[in-house]
């Protein structure tokens, strides 16, 4: 990853901005109306920002916004990039070395995911406790820059154990009963057949996307603190015996809205300042 591409986009972001953001959020399929509650926004389209990719998958609003929520400054991607839409993974992951540069500390990454834990259901959030890379690629694949992260970044904590548990007395707090488990990301954009549903729970995963860990990795490798949560938007394959849409996911993320809103809010209201 060239560092001066990620300093031009840095740059191009902190002309338009009064504040220095530290949490970072990573809003995904119909997860964007977070972005909708930041105070005293700040709207930059991606395609407006250098170097960045465009998203073009629906519930993706496409922009950068930068502001206030919860009395902490934060920079939200109201829609984010896949490695099924053609980018590199450099290009998917680019975002969150801009957001490194414009000084954040900590990053809450979010999609909509099916259910591979039969106990799960439509509309649950799950707080990701570990995750599954089974895309066949990583990002950091390459020469690597130190001044941007190490050879061989330690991935024991890919979570932040600390915000797990911030998350967990969160949704206690409020009432709110959340599931706990394991995120597996498949590259996409097919959904998983009924036997490689079965596979991946057997390989221990609850949750299956087409995104995230590539985000989480960078993060990691450039020392940031990760929380991550999936909204359930469906349940995969075989599980109910029913076809599935995005339609669906952006009906599901619809319904649950008001509860993740809520969560999220509560998280980030507890999260440690600077």
């Amino acid at each position: 990853m060239d560092l001066n591409l990620i300093k031009e986009a840095s740059a191009f972001i902190e002309k338009q901005i009064d504040t220095k953001p530290s949490i970072g959020l990573v809003l995904g399929s119909g997860l964007g109306v977070l972005a909708d509650e930041i105070e005293q926004p700040v709207m930059i389209n991606y395609e407006d920002i250098p170097h960045f990719p465009s998203s073009t998958v629906g519930g993706h609003e496409g922009r950068l916004v930068i502001g206030t929520l919860q009395g902490k400054h934060v920079v939200a991607m109201q829609g984010r990039f896949h490695y099924y839409e053609g980018y590199t993974m450099q290009q998917v992951t680019f975002p969150i070395r801009v957001m490194k540069e414009l000084g954040i500390e900590s990053l809450i990454v979010t999609n909509a995911a099916g259910g591979i834990n039969e106990a799960f259901r439509p509309g649950d959030l799950m707080i990701i406790t570990d995750h599954i890379n089974n895309m066949g690629i990583n990002p950091l694949i390459g020469p690597n820059d130190e001044q941007l992260g190490p050879r061989f970044p330690d991935l024991s904590s890919a979570y932040d154990r600390q915000y797990i548990d911030i998350a967990r007395s969160c949704a206690e707090s409020i009432g709110l009963l959340v599931k706990e488990g394991v995120y597996v990301a498949n590259q996409g954009p097919v959904y998983e057949t009924p036997v490689e549903v079965k596979m991946l729970r057997t390989l221990g995963a609850d949750a299956v996307g087409m995104s995230t860990v590539p985000e989480v990795i960078v993060a990691n490798h450039a020392s940031l603190r990760v929380l991550g949560i999936s909204c359930i938007s469906n349940m995969a394959a075989g599980i109910l015996n029913q076809p599935l849409t995005h339609d669906e996911v952006i009906e599901t993320t619809e319904k649950v809205k008001e509860d993740f809103l809520k969560f999220v809010k509560e998280i980030l209201k507890h999260l440690p300042n600077k």
